[in-house]
């Protein structure tokens, strides 16, 4: 039923930038194919450009699109990543944390469930930049396939976030829209358990794809050394202050909204260490500035999107639909992987009118997250992997996310909807 009101509007009345975008989708399946080798910030930037182009978006439309307070978030939240990964501080916690796994199941278990209830607290972006150097040195560590632990990292921390309201950035615009009286307590009720039931379905989705990297001997242990002394010191700071920041923002949320403050402060406070130190120079010349590039040819081709009125169109057809839940989570899904979760859920709130139940914020919230498990262009936690897993020569292709994304997100939804 929603496929077949999309494809009808879609035919009756074609649009440029939504051809476009499907368009970015079919290069970036097809980026590593044969002797095509592209970079997906490469192919994000290409449809950009072509949406300015023919003349879908203009260029005050475009500068206005660009979110400057992601951008500031993903900058500050690169450096301390970067600090703590080249001072060899990131490693050494990892290595306490893995210290008990016995074996592969007990590793995959491991990245799964503690990034996933992570990203509950830290943010899933947060959690996609300090994770992807980590899992790639247990790969190298323990002989593991890097697909595997990226796949258990991209996946583990995109479910984990569906349970708190600053999980990811659309859970925090439900939280505050939605008119939430206790948000962490609604978010963890609703939520918390099929959330945990989700995660220990990845593990067994990708179990089932990846059969023969389990099952091998037992895990060799050794200390992670802290490389770099002076770093790793400057390091503490900045992620103390994450830390600290991030209990504040969880209070504010929780009992004084009105003061809560942009998680883009969050991001450049912590960073302050790094940024004021004689060492900030290396750290951010080493930062992944094509992720940057990436977010901000994305904003301005989702735009385009947007102002081409597709999405808005179906929603007006669908409203005596969109309140329940199957509606809801369906929707979430397919179109998020269009306009982008954010910006789905801005639109999705006012849509369903006045009235708005606890129950359907709550599949609005878990809908719109787990579209991160479909594609890799679902969710920007996704995209900051593939870009920081291919700086360190390591990557995976469309398809491979979308063949294990597609069962992942069907069971998901299953789970979620038997809750709610």
């Amino acid at each position: 039923m929603v496929a077949d009101s999309f494809v009808y509007s879609f035919v009756s009345s074609p649009d440029l930038s939504v051809l476009v975008l499907l368009c970015v989708l079919l290069l970036t399946a097809l980026r590593q194919v044969g002797s095509l080798r592209l970079q997906i910030w490469q192919v994000m930037t290409l449809g950009a450009f072509s949406v300015l182009l023919l003349g879908e978006i203009s260029p005050q439309e475009a500068l206005r699109a660009i979110n400057i307070d992601v951008l500031l978030f993903l900058f500050g939240a690169f450096c301390v990543g970067e600090a703590l990964n080249r001072s060899g501080y990131l490693a050494w916690i990892g290595g306490r944390i893995v210290s008990r796994a016995k074996n592969t199941d007990q590793l995959v278990l491991l990245v799964i469930f503690s990034t996933g209830l992570l990203s509950a607290v830290l943010m899933n972006d947060t959690l996609a930049i300090m994770g992807t150097p980590l899992v790639l040195r247990f790969s190298r560590k323990y002989g593991v396939s890097p697909k595997l632990m990226l796949f258990a990292l991209a996946f583990g921390i995109t479910t984990g976030s569906v349970m708190s309201p600053i999980g990811n950035p659309q859970n925090l615009l439900i939280a505050i829209d939605g008119n939430l009286d206790s948000p962490f307590v609604v978010f963890l009720s609703s939520l918390a358990v099929p959330t945990m039931i989700n995660l220990v379905l990845v593990y067994a989705v990708l179990k089932l794809f990846f059969s023969r990297e389990f099952g091998k001997p037992a895990l060799i242990h050794t200390e992670e050394l802290i490389s770099d002394p002076e770093l790793a010191e400057i390091s503490k700071k900045a992620l103390f202050l994450l830390l600290a920041l991030i209990t504040c923002k969880i209070l504010l949320v929780e009992f004084l909204p009105a003061w809560d403050f942009s998680l883009s402060w969050i991001a450049l406070f912590s960073a302050s260490p790094i940024l004021l130190s004689k060492r900030r120079t290396e750290v951010v010349k080493n930062i992944d500035w094509a992720t940057l590039v990436f977010f901000v040819s994305m904003f301005v081709l989702m735009e385009s999107v947007w102002i081409s009125g597709t999405c808005q169109g179906l929603l007006y057809r669908m409203s005596p639909q969109l309140g329940s839940v199957p509606t809801i989570l369906a929707l979430s899904i397919g179109l998020s992987q269009l306009i982008s979760n954010v910006p789905f859920v801005a639109l999705y709130l006012p849509a369903m009118g006045s009235g708005v139940s606890q129950g359907q914020l709550m599949a609005l919230a878990a809908g719109s997250t787990i579209a991160g498990n479909l594609l890799i262009l679902g969710a920007a936690s996704n995209v900051i992997i593939l870009q920081n897993a291919e700086k360190e020569g390591e990557t995976f292709s469309f398809m491979e996310f979308a063949k294990i994304g597609l069962l992942i997100s069907f069971l998901n939804a299953i789970i979620y909807f038997i809750f709610l």
